[in-house]
Parts: structure tokens; sequence; C-alpha cells
């Protein structure tokens, strides 16, 4: 076997993937596994931005996790990536300075072979051949040994959502106008014209931090904040330098940062759909189509797969199972309602800010699908939700490593390196020619027993 590590350093934390194939197969498609998730503790490595070296530290349990997965012999040569995604493009969005990786890495008991920033496009595209590659919608292998393209139609697209930023790919079936959002791949041989854009800003941490900021902003009281999105009864004190220590979230003109600031939850499921849309711009110029703030998007297409904080924000609620758009709607809504005590004795293990936020995290996701993206109660039902595919944690990972691993080849591969066609034309011989001799040997048995009875008369 062979393996491959890759990080994700995401806004809100870094995770590192240990994935496995078979060194006798190279080419495949549906051949990679993942061995392990490990969770590195701590924030994400963009809070790192004044300590570097503290960033690199919080990675070694981990690593040291990984490789007592991998044999001593194969640690120098197993390939090893870290991308960094939204959480790292905002503090270049904030003007802070870039960090850049300063390789090679020479105490690392692995090879290391790059650490980047990678851009919006390329994580939206990453994942969305991580999930295709999966399903083995890109290309199949029949049981004769031969490659086959499924229909274009098989293709599924992806909806990713993060901390810092939310990603929407998927193959449009038309021309795509605007070429910032187009991405052209070339995989297994034949071509795909890509529709991907990420939304940096509206991931799920920053999406709710502009809640919170925007409700202060309309308050009335400059030092109380309403939130209809809390439950009823909850309250907690925040200084106002805590709210507006995002690029995302424009402060008033003379903020205090001193300031503490009283949230309190209403528990109002109305209130709460209002103010989650109004973090928005669903406007679009003329002759456009748009998902929002602008940004062109044609109409969505084909079946869908919601990963990340999609999934795990309608988990939650027991709303990943397929259930119908009026389903969904009807339960956000009476969830919402609830108090802070109601929820707190239905989930008394879950962490305390996830349950205050389970509201607003499922009310965001569904505005973002439904306002955002434009799917409706019909497309609704060509999402699914999913956590993983085949074993295989869904994300942006898998495609990544595929990629600069050259896994995945530009052209369709000329044979399948394992069981040959010849080996297989055998074993279907030496098949049917086992299920004639038990045919016969049932008939035999068969003819005895009749003559038997026959004797027996």
């Amino acid at each position: 076997p062979q393996y491959g590590l890759v990080f994700d350093a995401g806004s809100t934390h870094t995770a590192l993937y240990i994935y496995w194939w078979p060194a006798d197969k190279e080419n495949g498609t549906g051949i990679v596994s993942q061995v392990e998730a490990c969770t590195v503790s701590g924030p994400g490595i963009s809070s790192y931005a004044d300590d570097p070296a503290g960033a690199g530290a919080s990675l070694k349990p981990c690593l040291d996790r990984a490789m007592k997965i991998v044999p001593a012999e194969q640690q120098r040569e197993t390939p090893t990536y870290l991308g960094a995604t939204a959480g790292m493009r905002l503090l270049r969005y904030g003007h802070c300075p870039e960090p850049r990786p300063s390789g090679p890495f020479p105490t690392m008991p692995v090879d290391v072979r790059g650490a980047q920033i990678l851009t919006g496009n390329e994580e939206g595209s990453f994942g969305w051949i991580t999930v295709n590659y999966l399903l083995e919608t890109l290309v199949k292998c029949s049981f004769t040994g031969e490659w086959t393209h499924p229909p274009a139609e098989d293709v599924v697209g992806a909806l990713d959502l993060g901390g810092a930023s939310t990603q929407i790919t998927f193959l449009p079936g038309t021309t795509i106008d605007d070429s910032s959002t187009r991405v052209l791949l070339r995989l297994y041989g034949t071509n795909y014209s890509i529709y991907t854009h990420s939304y940096l800003c509206y991931g799920q941490k920053q999406a709710l931090k502009m809640l919170v900021a925007s409700l202060h902003q309309g308050s009335l009281s400059p030092q109380q904040i309403s939130h209809p999105c809390y439950p009823k009864g909850y309250q907690e004190n925040v200084t106002a330098a805590d709210l507006y220590n995002s690029p995302c979230v424009r402060a008033p003109s003379t903020p205090s940062p001193a300031r503490v600031l009283t949230v309190t939850g209403t528990g109002d499921p109305t209130a709460c759909s209002t103010a989650v849309q109004k973090l928005f711009n669903f406007s679009c110029g003329a002759n456009r189509t748009c998902g929002f703030n602008g940004v062109y998007q044609p109409p969505v297409r084909g079946q869908f797969f919601a990963f990340s904080g999609l999934y795990h924000n309608l988990h939650f609620l027991n709303l990943t199972g397929g259930q119908s758009l009026s389903s969904v709607n009807a339960t956000i809504v009476q969830f919402c309602a609830s108090s802070w005590e109601k929820v707190q004795k239905e989930f008394p293990t879950m962490n305390r800010t996830h349950l205050r936020d389970a509201c607003a995290a499922s009310s965001y996701a569904l505005a973002l699908l439904l306002e955002g993206y434009k799917f409706n109660h019909t497309t609704w039902l060509n999402i699914h939700f999913v956590r993983q595919v085949a074993n295989v944690d869904v994300g942006w990972t898998l495609g990544y490593m595929l990629n600069l691993t050259n896994m995945i080849p530009s052209e369709t591969p000329q044979r399948v390196i394992g069981l040959q066609r010849s080996n297989w034309i055998a074993a279907t011989v030496l098949l049917a020619i086992m299920l004639i001799l038990i045919f016969c040997l049932l008939t035999v048995i068969c003819c005895q027993k009749n003559s038997f009875g026959y004797e027996s008369l």
C-alpha cells in the first residue's frame, strides 16, 4: 500500500486526512480509501498570524498519529500537503502580510511536497473532483476491464460551507458567460467546463458574526442586542472589539472597542429569517442571472452533494434524509421557537456555543441554498446532504491530493492494472464449466432418486 497525507487548514480548525491506495493500481477510480482523520487541537492556523511557529507545533500530535499508521520504511516517501483555505484568504483580505511557506522541511518525517493558500475556485473545483471521483461519475471500470465514461447527466454538483467561505460548483450544460467563474478540466480524456464560485465572508462563522453586527447596528440601544435566532432566555455579554474583529464585519464609524454589549435571545423564527436574508444582496443586473451580491451564476442543474457545514447544520435536526422542503422549514421554525431552557434539556451534552447558534446556522444554510443559490421546492430534492461517500470524508482534500499526485490522468487509461482481460475471460469460462458440471451432477442425483422410487414400488 501507499499513503498520502493532506492537512486541511481551515478557518476554524485544522484536520489531517490520511489516505491509502494499493501500490499496484494506478490511474484508477474509486481506489483511494481514507484510513483516518485527525482533528488538530486549537483554532485554525490563521489565528497564528503573529506566531507562525505555534501553528507548526499545533500540527505535531496529528502528524505523530499518522506516523503510527504509515510504516516506518515508507514515511520518507509519503507525499504530504498542506492547503489553507478562506481563513488565510481573509488575512490577505484584511491587508495583513500574506504568510509564505518557508520550506524545505528537513525536520519533517515525511515528503512535504507543498503548502499553499488555495484560491476560492481551487477549493470549489477540488471538492467537485472529490465527490465525483468517489461516485465514479467521471470514469468507470466495466466488468471486462474496459474504461467507460458515464453520461454527463451523472456528474453531480458540489455545495460546500466552511467557516469563512462557501462554494458552489457544478456542470451547467450551457455556456458560462463570466470567465472568472469558469474552470476547464480535462479528466480521463473528457473535457469539463464547470461553473464555480467562492463567496468569501459567507462561511458560517463569519456570516453569523455579520448577523450579530447587523443586529447591533440596527438596535435602538447601542449596548443592547435583541437576537431573534438565539433561544428565548439566552443572554451573554460581548465586547465591541470581539464583535468587530473581522474584516468581514463593517464596524460603526466610531466604535468603542471596550464597550460591553448585552445580547439577548428572543427565539423568533420569522424575525430570524428576515435578519438572515439581510446579509445578502439578491439584486441582479439587467439580462443577467446571478446567485447573490451580483455574482453571475447559471441556473442550478442536476444532482448536488452538500457537505461540511451544510450537512452538519441539517443533520443536527435530523433533516439529511431527503425530507421535503416544507418539512425542513417546519422543523427549523419549531426549533427556532424553542426556549434556551428547553433546548438545553433536549441536548444536554451539546457544546453551549453550538447549541446557541443552531437556529441561526440552520436558518442561514436554508437562506443560502434557496435565496442565494436559487434552489426551489422542486430542485431541493436534488440536494443530497452527506458527510462521507464510500467511507471517505467529502471535501476538497482528496481532490487536491489526486491532482498534485497526478492520480487522475488527463487521458483515458489504456488498461486496468490488476486483473487483465484475459484473466476475466478465463474466469468466466471456468465459472460456466463449473455451473454446467453442477447442473449435470444435480440431474444425475435426481435420476437416481427417481430410479430408487420406482424400484421401491
